[in-house]
């Protein structure tokens, strides 16, 4: 009688551990088939929001790549000259496990088209735009940063009734009442066209990043570089990007945007003067100031945990929902 339980127990066993290896075996050889094929394979740690696939809008004849990832209220994040999507790499999957990110290509780098001539802010604001509409986004909350935080105020001013709340991280009012340009960064901007890929490619993460982030986390530095690699940007379009940058002066009709607005600026940029964060503060009537201390231009690859928490602070306070009646004062 115990011999015969044990046969069959022992028979039940082998059983299913034959089930179990045929589950584990058969995702197994098509991970192998596909290793095979040269297929790639994305893998991600549990509870990652995954990215989705690059999809493209069109502004007119113009494809503007963009993906998205996470789910929540739609939130935007608009990149500055010489950066593409890869620039959110810090802090895009942490903001997508909130809400629904989508990042973009701006014209002119990454998969996005690089149309030849001018651009304009507005004309930036429009790309977004026709990435909120292809993705069916009604109204989405902004965070641009650099270039991109003037994107973001030419859409505000635009189609107000599309955003939602506003961070602006790094950028200036334009115009005049901008403060200037650390002398260093516009030396470097003269310079650049007759330095070698490599010299401005240096200069560029030197300039970017704070000191203290240099001396004591230089791998930030060296992941900055492999991105700028992996990623290289035509010459044309880099200087269609920086040209439009310079160029942007909406004449103070900040005044307009009553949008909620976290205005983001590190004390160390050597890109934007940390002084245009209180300019633009005395323009909007719906703006706060956070600074991070001792943190360059690119302060969410510096800081990307408490640029997280602060941003997400500010986009899911309910105080923050309230709106200023719109004014439009003279300029």
């Amino acid at each position: 009688m115990v011999r015969t339980r044990a046969r069959q127990w022992a028979t039940q066993v082998g059983h299913r551990a034959r089930q179990a290896r045929s589950t584990v075996a058969a995702p197994l050889r098509q991970l192998s088939r596909r290793l095979g094929q040269g297929a790639a394979v994305r893998l991600r740690l549990p509870g990652t929001p995954g990215v989705g696939p690059t999809r493209l809008a069109r502004n007119g004849s113009v494809a503007i790549a963009y993906d998205v990832r996470g789910r929540g209220s739609p939130l935007v994040l608009i990149q500055g000259v010489g950066v593409g999507r890869w620039g959110w790499e810090p802090v895009a999957g942490r903001l997508a496990r909130r809400f629904q990110v989508i990042t973009i290509d701006n014209r002119g780098i990454g998969a996005s088209d690089t149309p030849p001539g001018h651009y304009a802010t507005r004309m930036m604001a429009d790309d977004v735009l026709a990435v909120l509409d292809h993705a069916g986004v009604r109204q989405a909350s902004l965070v641009g940063t650099s270039l991109g935080g003037m994107i973001a105020q030419e859409l505000a001013l635009a189609h107000p009734e599309r955003v939602d709340k506003l961070v602006l991280v790094a950028t200036i009012p334009g115009g005049p009442r901008s403060r200037p340009m650390p002398m260093g960064t516009t030396y470097l901007l003269a310079a650049a066209p007759f330095m070698t890929s490599k010299a401005k490619l240096r200069e560029f993460v030197q300039t970017t990043l704070g000191p203290t982030t240099l001396r004591r986390r230089p791998r930030v530095a060296r992941r900055l570089v492999a991105r700028k690699l992996a990623h290289p940007q035509p010459e044309s379009a880099w200087r269609a990007q920086t040209a439009t940058g310079m160029l942007f002066n909406p004449l103070g009709r900040q005044r307009r945007i009553t949008q909620p607005t976290l205005i983001v600026q590190g004390t160390a940029d050597q890109v934007v003067a940390p002084g245009n964060a209180d300019v633009l503060a005395g323009l909007l009537p719906n703006a706060r100031v956070q600074r991070f201390k001792g943190a360059g231009h690119l302060l969410y690859w510096e800081q990307p945990k408490r640029f997280v928490r602060i941003v997400t602070d500010f986009l899911t306070d309910p105080a923050t929902a309230a709106r200023v009646p719109a004014t439009r004062r003279a300029s």
